[in-house]
């Protein structure tokens, strides 16, 4: 019952979402609910390839429902994490066959400030 909880809001909150903010949002109504049954079933997700796990930055680690091909965008202003599209075809990248490697993931991250903050920094 937790795991598919978790699963759920993870599915319904496209905001990609920490541990600590699907238990805060999850424990009041789960109250058997730990912060490591959440990490643990997250891990598990990602592990599976049911989520992807999110390391953007050196503090958090976020989670995405979204397993298609993708990037994402985090607003050093805000924090917010968007979805963008982006389509590299994996044999456009050279040497990465080479000496008999073998690349299980490839994650593109990308780091600025957002069109939102943008205009709120212009306002001030």
């Amino acid at each position: 019952m937790q795991r598919i909880a978790i699963m759920n809001y993870l599915m319904e909150h496209k905001t990609h979402p920490s541990a600590d903010e699907i238990y805060t949002e999850l424990s009041p109504s789960m109250p058997t609910l730990s912060k490591t049954t959440v990490y643990n079933t997250l891990r598990l997700f990602s592990e599976q390839g049911a989520a992807q796990m999110l390391t953007i930055d050196e503090r958090n680690t976020n989670f995405d429902a979204d397993t298609s091909q993708h990037a994402h965008f985090l607003c050093k202003r805000c924090g917010r994490i968007y979805d963008l599209k982006c389509q590299v075809e994996m044999k456009q990248v050279e040497g990465l066959q080479m000496d008999g490697h073998e690349v299980s993931e490839v994650h593109y991250y990308y780091k600025g400030v957002c069109k939102k903050c943008l205009n709120n920094i212009r306002i001030d």
